[in-house]
């Protein structure tokens, strides 16, 4: 799609559509193994953890022993699951659940699909609690926990907490008030903050106040002692990296203590571990691009700071047939400026989505039956893109099939505003063209990579961004591994 000096095509959106997680293939399922089809079975009163509704602790010697295809059990975060009934139904295959097969899935789970809510999907194959054993947790992160939180895991898994050493890094925060002001300043110690680092959210007085720092995320979330009104301020200080979040009262009293910590109150970890937090926002709009893609606008609750940086995504939670789903989408631009002199900027209170509507997808036909004002749970943005890659890229490529032509337009935006030596040329190539097509054709392969895909000179810093369907993106990989381009070039949007 977009590149540099010499101009070169790149393998243009065709029909079918993107992956919804990172590394994982999507396989064809039989007849009657649709999402539905799992939903219905889950509300059918059949037995699927073959307990007959018991709840059992169990040991990992126990779990152990269910291991097979016909037998298997998988421990997620301290619960048990039966996942036997739920192998042909997997859209990842068997292969891909029998990888945790008898063991603690955690963490495997977590690298693929963290963002499914397995609560939901599985609760009707709950087999019941690992046993663990109670280990003491550290001081510091002991007084943050609930004491159902204690009960239920023992303590925070060992790779949340920070060493000794680290202390020295941890942000920290403070506040002060006047007659119609709270102020919660957080004092990141980094320099280079920026607002895409800074995610507030504030529902019925819970402020929680998220801070990126590199891979980790420092929250404060509070119980606030008082009422605030609905719009709030985020003022940063980039240079000295402090944050300050301005609340303004809904009466003017004086507060003798800013509230009640909450669970994750004042707690410095990988942002991995932190979890997915949602919100709900209202669609405004829904256009028409194609016939059968839409453009969905949604707005922020007021409450809010978010910016979603190029090459994040946010997830979509919809509540179907009793069971919570959620899918990965990337924002985009609600239009492309024909002038890239000057930036495209949001307006920070708006995110556009362009979906394509699949005839037999669920949480697409769902998303299009939403009526404008309805609202939708969205969650805060991920993805591991660095913008200093392609500010510091000489040559840049970007190769796009179907749907993962979204993630490609914020990123064209950027690299034609931020980057001076750039210029644009696009190439279409449909792999199922009509017969009116007169452009080129085909399916990605090293030949056309090879043919499109061309360094200017040997030491040029090159930047390759793909995204599609899993299968596309893979073997677009692995074949521009076989050109020779190396992992540090190549970067795969999957979610």
């Amino acid at each position: 799609m977009l590149n540099v000096p010499p101009p070169q095509p790149f393998p243009a959106p065709g029909s079918q559509q993107r992956a919804a997680a990172g590394g994982r293939s999507k396989v064809p399922l039989k007849p009657g193994r649709s999402l539905m089809d799992w939903i219905r079975l889950t509300k059918s009163g059949k037995d699927l953890t073959g307990l007959k509704g018991k709840l059992i602790e169990v040991t990992e010697d126990e779990l152990a022993k269910h291991n097979k295809k016909e037998d298997c059990w998988i421990c997620i975060r301290g619960f048990v699951y039966n996942v036997t009934p739920y192998m042909e139904y997997h859209p990842g295959g068997e292969d891909e659940l029998m990888k945790a097969a008898g063991t603690d899935g955690t963490d495997l789970f977590d690298q693929v699909h963290r963002w499914v809510n397995y609560e939901s999907m599985l609760k009707e194959c709950l087999v019941g609690r690992m046993a663990v054993k109670p280990i003491a947790a550290p001081k510091e992160i002991s007084s943050t926990l609930s004491e159902e939180k204690k009960q239920l895991n023992g303590m925070l898994p060992e790779k949340k907490v920070l060493g000794a050493s680290a202390k020295d890094i941890t942000p920290s925060y403070d506040w002060f008030q006047t007659e119609s002001l709270i102020t919660i300043v957080v004092y990141t110690k980094q320099k280079d903050m920026n607002a895409e680092l800074v995610i507030v959210d504030c529902q019925d007085k819970r402020l929680r106040g998220e801070i990126i720092v590199g891979d980790h995320s420092y929250l404060v979330e509070i119980d606030l002692d008082h009422a605030v009104q609905e719009d709030l301020t985020v003022n940063i200080a980039e240079k000295v990296g402090k944050v300050e979040i301005i609340l303004k009262k809904k009466d003017k009293t004086h507060w003798k203590m800013l509230g009640q910590p909450l669970e994750g109150h004042n707690t410095f970890i990988r942002q991995v571990d932190r979890g997915l937090f949602y919100r709900k926002c209202k669609l405004v709009s829904k256009t028409e691009v194609t016939h059968d893609t839409k453009l969905f606008c949604l707005l922020l609750p007021k409450s809010t700071h978010l910016q979603i940086p190029t090459g994040q995504h946010i997830y979509l939670k919809q509540i179907i047939a009793g069971t919570e789903i959620v899918k990965p989408y990337t924002p985009v631009l609600p239009f492309l400026p024909l002038d890239f002199k000057e930036p495209s900027c949001p307006d920070g209170a708006h995110i556009y989505l362009m979906i394509k509507i699949y005839s037999c997808g669920l949480f697409t036909q769902a998303l299009d039956h939403l009526q404008i004002g309805d609202y939708i749970s969205v969650s805060n943005p991920e993805g591991n893109l660095k913008k200093s890659k392609v500010q510091t890229a000489e040559e840049l490529f970007l190769l796009a099939a179907g749907t993962g032509f979204t993630p490609m337009v914020k990123l064209l935006n950027f690299a034609l505003t931020e980057v001076s030596c750039l210029r644009f040329e696009v190439q279409f190539i449909l792999s199922q063209p009509t017969k009116d097509w007169a452009g080129r054709q085909g399916k990605i392969s090293s030949s056309l990579l090879s043919e499109f895909v061309k360094r200017s000179r040997k030491d040029s810093k090159v930047l390759i961004c793909i995204c599609g369907p899993t299968p596309f993106t893979e073997q677009g990989v692995q074949y521009l591994k076989d050109l020779g381009y190396s992992l540090e070039e190549i970067h795969a949007f999957t979610a």
